[in-house]
């Protein structure tokens, strides 16, 4: 026992397990706890994205809901299931904890999908089917059946508000930051973390055949992994750790901010040490001043950088608003151009949703492309361990989004060229052109998202300070959940417009008299102006400060002690 605890001991790092105690690092943690997560995401990927990538064609074929109007219902909830982690992430660092706070909204999210599931399957809550096109006498459903319907989807929402920030932060908690090795692993890990998540969403659209199976699964995979999890204990809500800095700065803006920082209010390092979280130095930028004893009044610099730290993310927030509203393209009008192109290979038809199935290929290809070759190459150059920084990953592919945009609109030109030079414009009947000609903005959004997406995750969990690393990752929710909202805001503003100065809607439900070759360009123009801003805004962003040698140095000192304490502990008990 004596010899174990020597050579290897315990978590440093303020990880506990369930019951608070402290933890051995060879026992929990690292990838073997990462198995049972990343596991869980790939099953419980399978069961979202097989309700999302499916849900624009049901809300169209069987409740017959018109282009627009089905479109931004699948936006509104997309969004609502992004925004809703906001109050996850609360309740998890203010209240119950990252693990309980998911194990509770795991239930909330199973009991939505089994609702979800009889509203599509069982009568009376399954709507009448009709022939398609629909004939005159061909029921619509009823408002028990909408309502049971819309229902277990915003049940969903709530119960993916306590898995998505809390999931992501569990598995970033396995990996301890104060361990250069460990640290190591956990910049491969948001690669292959993205890399399961889309694995995921493959089996989605190809093979799954019940989604509430799959999450079940999932839930059972996670729980046999609790032996090995590292959990970190609630430290209060950070909602009211930033308002109290902000109280404090308006209250004390006369007070004059000493020219040396030592003079500056702080805790003990060994404060910070025993709690496993880092002490942050002071930074000129943002100032903020404080002073007098209250909570109100007096904040610490560690607790008035972490505030900086988490308004200086904002505006990087802001500018990947628009891409997010560029992913939600997939799920609506892309999909939508589907049934308009023949879908014919011998007998069988191919479903318009399984497309996005490229998406989630082309990104499984790029995340291990970019991670093994691209990241191995490119450091020998730049010498960062990522290759490139977390911002010059996204905007490489906020520039595949632009592309993206250009390439559907020169597509969509030419499949309505195609309609009307076989008179097809009117009946809105199919072209005779194949739906592979769509791949190519299916497989460069995959391509886009390797880049992007996975980018954005890392980023927003790096640079949000250790007490705050839920409400880091609830920022990617929210905007991706903000990104479909503007995605509803622009469809059925563009629809409106075009509608009352053009006399012909760019979107109506016959596509092929409307005009997605104009929409997407306009898409294009947005992405453009979007950049400009994100340039700038990452001119100015300045990256969270790594901790000091001095403080490093210090800081194994103190851990070092404790760790010689705690092993005399253990071994008198």
């Amino acid at each position: 026992m004596e010899e174990e605890m020597g050579n290897d001991g315990y978590t440093q790092d303020g990880t506990v397990d369930l019951k608070g105690n402290p933890i051995l690092k060879s026992k929990t943690g690292g990838w073997t706890a990462c198995f049972f997560v990343v596991v869980y995401e790939v099953f419980e990927r399978m069961a979202y994205y097989g309700i999302s990538s499916n849900l624009f064609i049901y809300l169209t074929k069987k409740l017959r809901q018109g282009t627009v109007t089905s479109a931004n219902n699948v936006t509104n909830w997309v969004g609502t299931v992004w925004m809703t982690p906001v109050l996850g992430a609360y309740v998890a660092d203010a209240l119950l904890g990252r693990y309980w706070t998911f194990l509770i909204a795991c239930g909330i999210y199973l009991s939505g999908l089994s609702l979800l599931t009889l509203s599509t399957s069982v009568h009376p809550l399954k709507p009448t089917s009709c022939p398609n096109p629909p004939g005159p006498n061909c029921k619509k459903p009823t408002i028990l059946q909408l309502a049971v319907f819309f229902g277990a989807l915003y049940i969903l929402a709530l119960g993916t508000g306590g898995i998505k920030p809390n999931i992501s932060t569990i598995r970033a908690d396995q990996f301890n930051e104060f361990n250069p090795k460990e640290k190591a692993q956990k910049l491969s890990f948001f690669n292959w973390w993205m890399f399961s998540i889309f694995f995921g969403t493959l089996f989605a659209n190809t093979v799954l055949a019940s989604p509430t199976i799959g999450l079940a699964i999932s839930i059972i995979i996670f729980l046999a992994g609790t032996p090995f999890y590292r959990h970190k204990v609630p430290t209060g809500s950070p909602f009211t750790k930033m308002a109290k800095v902000v109280v404090a700065t308006i209250r004390k803006w006369r007070v004059t901010i000493p020219v040396d920082p030592k003079e500056l209010y702080e805790l003990d390092l060994e404060v910070y040490t025993k709690k496993g979280k880092h002490q942050i130095n002071s930074t000129s930028t943002l100032s903020v001043k404080t002073g007098s004893t209250s909570p109100w009044m007096l904040c610490s610099v560690t607790q008035v950088e972490e505030a900086k730290q988490m308004l200086r993310m904002i505006p990087i927030l802001m500018a990947i608003i628009v891409p997010s509203a560029m992913m939600a393209q997939v799920g609506t009008p892309f999909v939508k151009q589907g049934p308009t192109l023949n879908r014919n290979i011998g007998n069988f038809k191919i479903p318009p949703s399984s497309l996005t199935g490229f998406v989630t290929l082309s990104m499984l290809i790029s995340i291990v492309l970019y991670d093994r070759c691209f990241v191995k190459i490119i450091r020998r150059w730049t010498k960062n361990p990522r290759g490139i920084t977390l911002l010059q990953r996204m905007g490489i592919g906020m520039i595949f989004h632009i592309v993206i945009m250009v390439v559907a609109s020169l597509t969509e030109r030419h499949r309505l060229n195609v309609a009307k030079a076989n008179g097809l414009v009117e009946n809105g009947n199919q072209v005779p052109l194949s739906i592979f000609i769509l791949l190519p903005q299916f497989i460069l959004m995959g391509t886009a998202d390797a880049f992007l997406k996975a980018a954005k995750f890392e980023f927003f969990y790096d640079q949000a300070p250790e007490n705050m690393k839920s409400l880091g990752t609830a920022y990617t929710m929210i905007s991706v959940g903000d990104g479909s909202f503007v995605s509803s805001f622009l469809l059925s503003t563009v629809s409106h417009i075009t509608k009352v100065y053009g006399h012909q809607g760019w979107v109506q439900n016959n596509l092929n008299t409307s005009h997605l070759d104009y929409y997407y360009g306009f898409f294009v123009i947005l992405n453009l102006l979007n950049f400009v801003f994100f340039l700038v805004m990452v001119r100015v962003y300045v990256y969270k400060a790594e901790v000091s040698d001095s403080m490093r140095v210090l800081r194994e000192e103190l851990v070092a002690s404790r760790q010689e304490v705690t092993n005399e502990e253990a071994m008198k008990k």
